[in-house]
């Protein structure tokens, strides 16, 4: 397996069947060339069989982090660590922008979610935001380094 941070439309659209819906082109070319807006996509034999996408948020009191916005693996790869390893992917990159942390929220009973977070080193038991949001707290420095795969721009 190998991770690729994306930077062309083309790359987007084979990798459609992980996201939600359709590539929308112009949605794409906002976000790639969007300065803080990261795609990486995780390949098998060239195949996309995981995407994972970051932004850096900036607060004026705490400085910048990066916020998980989405994480999804084909169903065939899912629990191969194909997600730990773009988790890990996500959180080298945010070391290497200077980031400080990195958080992620999603629902308290998406354990495959939790289990996911978790397994790539999220520190902390998270803190319950609303009645259905767990955000557990990962620091960048939980986060094991991603040493087992390949990641490029």
């Amino acid at each position: 397996m190998e991770i690729r941070r994306v930077g062309e439309i083309r790359e987007v659209v084979a990798a459609e069947h992980l996201f939600d819906g359709p590539a929308r082109v112009g949605a794409a070319e906002r976000f790639l060339h969007e300065p803080g807006h990261h795609l990486l996509i995780a390949y098998a034999a060239e195949r996309p069989v995981g995407m994972i996408t970051g932004v850096e948020t900036t607060h004026p009191d705490k400085g910048t982090e990066m916020f998980l916005y989405e994480l999804s693996v084909d169903p065939a790869y899912r629990r191969r660590g194909v997600g730990g390893s773009l988790v890990r992917a996500l959180a080298e990159l945010a070391r290497e922008r200077g980031c400080y942390g990195m958080w992620v929220g999603t629902e308290r009973d998406n354990t495959a979610a939790l289990a996911t977070y978790r397994g790539a080193g999220a520190a902390g038991r998270g803190r319950l935001r609303g009645p259905d949001v767990v955000v557990p707290e990962p620091r960048l420095n939980h986060i094991a380094r991603n040493t087992s795969n390949t990641t490029r721009e």
